[in-house]
């Protein structure tokens, strides 16, 4: 709501910043649900507080598709797509049939609603490199972000259509 710094009050900054928090706790809310990717924060122990560390939402999905071990995924949903995949999915629920993982096929499509930026494509794409090798991974989204646009949609006043010219 501020078209030049010469009409920047601290009323209004301050309000800028109070609306990117409650931006983020809604989105942490709508997060509470999920058993594994609740969080992007580890705030370590009391004792270490240095240890306290970061690990993007993106990292850790990928991480989860890539997991040699292979357990069954907790928040993230194999959809049948074939007969043979519709058979496993069916007789699963009456007998001990491993469902599909998603990790299964050579080809792994990640599509990011809101954008994405270089570093996080490169981020998948050396996590499925060295996890995962000879599977071919495809990172499409809305739009390719950059530091600059990343700030504007953060500022943006209708978040479902943003005012920021990307």
């Amino acid at each position: 709501g501020c078209d030049s710094s010469l009409n920047l009050t601290s009323q209004r900054a301050t309000d800028a910043v109070d609306g990117i928090f409650r931006s983020l706790r809604d989105i942490a809310r709508v997060r509470l649900h999920m058993k594994q990717f609740h969080s992007i924060h580890n705030p370590g122990s009391n004792t270490h507080q240095a240890s306290a560390s970061y690990k993007p939402l993106l990292k850790q999905v990928v991480e989860e598709v890539c997991n040699p071990d292979r357990p069954d995924p907790v928040d993230i949903e194999h959809i049948s797509s074939g007969l043979t995949d519709l058979l496993k999915t069916g007789f699963s629920m009456f007998m001990k049939v491993n469902r599909p993982h998603p990790g299964d096929h050579p080809l792994l499509i990640i599509f990011m609603v809101g954008g994405v930026s270089v570093s996080e494509v490169k981020m998948v794409k050396d996590l499925v490199a060295t996890r995962k090798p000879g599977t071919q991974v495809i990172v499409l989204s809305s739009v390719l972000l950059t530091p600059h646009s990343a700030v504007e949609l953060l500022f943006a006043s209708d978040r479902l259509q943003p005012d920021a010219r990307i």
